[in-house]
This record gives structure tokens, sequence and C-alpha cells, in this order.
């Protein structure tokens, strides 16, 4: 995954609510539990498992002795999918192995 993929990951932080709101508490020494509690139930419901990460401002997701990538852009999640799909060089996979893959470098809530 490219620089580019990281920067576009980062700039669709700041236009998702949930993302935006989990940047700026992992961001600080000290925890604000006012905007921890604004969180969408299931983004709230990893962040008091302790489930997210917050490093060069990228997101990630800790489940199953797994740290990955949190995508909150449709776009980008689209362009994931496809990626690990239809590129040539991916085996284009079932839908279900596809999916697999994926969880091995990417979460997003569904």
């Amino acid at each position: 995954m490219g620089t580019e993929l990281f920067e576009e990951v980062r700039e669709s932080y700041k236009k998702d609510n949930s993302c935006h709101i989990l940047t700026a508490i992992l961001d600080k020494v000290f925890k604000d539990s006012a905007l921890a509690n604004s969180l969408d139930d299931m983004w709230k419901t990893s962040y008091d498992n302790g489930r997210f990460h917050l490093s060069d401002g990228i997101l990630y997701h800790r489940s199953n002795h797994k740290c990955v990538m949190v995508l909150c852009s449709r776009m980008l999640i689209n362009t994931i999918l496809l990626e690990f799909h239809d590129n040539i060089y991916s085996g284009h996979l079932s839908e279900e192995r596809t999916m697999e893959r994926i969880k091995t470098c990417a979460w997003w809530p569904s």
C-alpha cells in the first residue's frame, strides 16, 4: 500500500464523524469520556474494549491478535474490494475468500 492511500485514509477520517472523534480522543493524553460517549454504538463498543489504536494519523483496529487499518470512506472501501477481487494479481477469489484476505489488512464497521 502506497503513501497515497495512507494520505487518502487520513483525509477520510476528517469527513467521518466517528473516525474524527476517535482520532481526536486517541491523539490526546487525557481521554474525554463525553466525546467517547458520542460515538455510534459499534464504534463505542470497540473503543470501550480497547480495540482502536492511532499511529501516524492512521486508526487501527485490533481483533484476534491482528491490528488492521480502519477504513470509513465508502470510496476507499470499494477501492480495496476491487483491488482484492478484480486485480490480476489477486487471483479473482470468491466473495468469502476475498473478504478473508481483506480482513488481514483492513476493517470497517458493517
